[in-house]
């Protein structure tokens, strides 16, 4: 029996001597991503599709973001802030890029990514009605978007002005706000004002009131947890946009133009689409080559207001206001035939984009052309000579924007080939066809929307009859 007990002990012994080995877990590392997925909502100003493709600051500063990490872009729209909130916290979305302000609710419940640009947030009412001037008196409520950075405002409003009343809207966005605002459908909305500067070329019935809030930072939303990787590099990102000018590209490029209105000239444009364009659209169209065809018909608005008998003091003359030696340049013998001037101007410009310098984008070749077009191809020379000596970038429209008003100093253009030019005229008349641009794209998107809405939705068996239908016979 001892000698028993004496062999278990020795087993128990050398069983504790022994080293335990734990098999560890073979963890499967998490695949590296392909794409950014990029959550965003509908709008002129962030993300915008139209036949001539995708545009939009956040679209174009998310592609460029994509880009910088190697990645492809899938970019996401969804109905409403709300959604875009559960999606990225769900993680079906890396990132939100929608035009969002930072406010101290995304602060509590997102990580937010440096300054793209600032807004001042605007009370919205509609012309002929009685001009706002306390918000504590307002003529009926405000109806802002669910989940708006307005929604903020407002609550903060209300703690100094208790009788503060307003309506959220979950299923409409911003713009439809806007648009029942110029219908007369409801009395106030809230704004940022680049969407309010926007929209009115649109709807010019919409009117500026009170600020309620001033150079709010519009931002990016990343998910709370586990993206301080995705945090640098859009922090490297940013940084290398803004030394690069990109920023100020883009904030020129969506928000510059529009800052100007004018009621009379926008209405009267507008009936021009209803009453005039389509006598020409066609030809437009016809001629216009590589050159998207409203831009087209925007610069002859520009020039004539699409009147074939226009003439001017300097003796141009026509739709396209051709000067006497330019149209015998592009093959025209009558400047008053609309549709023979309709081929020359496209001719023209035309051929100012195929002299520009290669240097210039493709993204701002027009504008050149068109101020080219306006003043002449010298004194556009110039004005990218004297950009460049002042250290700007001769190849970025907003810088040579920013000099062309100099050509009409004597201290600058007495320097330079061409001499004397109207460059606050030419910044003007860019300015001018780029709103009427935007204009036609939105109304012919509009109009996209209102057939597919006439349109009668098909069944699964409608569409699987009508394939059956259309399938050859089988031999």
């Amino acid at each position: 029996m001892k000698r028993l007990l004496l062999a278990l002990c020795c087993i128990t012994l050398l069983a504790g001597c022994q080293k335990v080995v734990v098999e560890q877990e073979k963890t499967t590392p998490a695949p590296e991503p392909t794409e950014l997925r990029v959550g965003t909502l509908y709008g002129p100003q962030i993300y915008f599709t139209s036949g001539q493709g995708d545009s939009g600051y956040d679209f174009e500063m998310a592609q460029r973001f994509a880009e910088y990490l190697e990645l492809d872009l899938n970019m996401k729209p969804f109905a409403n802030i709300s959604d875009l909130y559960t999606a990225l916290r769900q993680g079906e979305i890396d990132i939100i890029a929608a035009g969002l302000a930072d406010t101290p609710a995304r602060r509590e419940q997102f990580r937010l990514g440096p300054p793209l640009y600032r807004v001042n947030q605007i009370l919205v009412y509609r012309q002929g009605t009685p001009v706002p001037k306390d918000i504590n008196h307002l003529k009926g409520e405000i109806t802002v978007t669910t989940d708006s950075s307005f929604v903020d405002t407002l609550t903060e409003l209300q703690k100094s002005n208790p009788d503060l009343v307003w309506n959220q809207e979950k299923d409409k966005d911003a713009e439809e706000l806007l648009t029942m605002i110029a219908a007369g459908d409801i009395p106030y909305t809230i704004a940022d004002s680049t969407s309010f500067d926007i929209n009115r070329r649109f709807m010019p019935e919409l009117r500026e009131g009170i600020v309620l809030k001033q150079k709010q930072p519009v931002v990016w939303l990343l998910p709370p947890n586990n993206s301080d990787k995705l945090m640098s590099e859009l922090l490297a990102f940013w940084h290398i946009e803004k030394r690069s000018g990109t920023l100020a590209h883009l904030n020129e490029k969506y928000f510059a133009h529009v800052e100007r209105f004018d009621y009379v000239d926008t209405r009267a444009f507008i009936r021009a689409i209803d009453n005039k364009l389509p006598k020409y659209q066609a030809t437009f169209e016809k001629y216009a080559g590589d050159i998207d065809w409203r831009k087209l018909a925007a610069t002859a608005y520009q020039e004539s207001h699409w009147n074939p008998n226009a003439r001017s003091p300097t003796g141009v003359r026509g739709l396209m206001m051709l000067t006497l030696p330019t149209a015998k340049q592009v093959g025209i013998k009558n400047r008053l035939d609309p549709y023979q001037s309709i081929k020359g101007g496209a001719k023209y410009l035309n051929s100012m984009l195929e002299r520009l310098p290669a240097s210039i984008p493709e993204s701002q070749r027009m504008w050149f052309a068109l101020a080219s077009y306006n003043i002449g191809l010298g004194h556009v020379e110039d004005a990218r000579k004297l950009a460049q000596s002042q250290g700007l970038n001769p190849s970025a429209w907003r810088d040579v924007k920013s000099v062309l008003p100099l050509l009409q100093k004597r201290k600058y253009y007495k320097k330079t080939r061409y001499g004397y030019a109207r460059g606050n005229e030419a910044v003007h008349y860019v300015d001018n066809i780029r709103r009427y641009y935007d204009t036609l794209v939105w109304i012919d998107n509009q109009n996209m929307l209102l057939e597919l809405k006439k349109k009668p939705l098909q069944t699964a068996e409608t569409i699987e009859a009508k394939t059956e239908v259309s399938q050859p016979e089988q031999p």
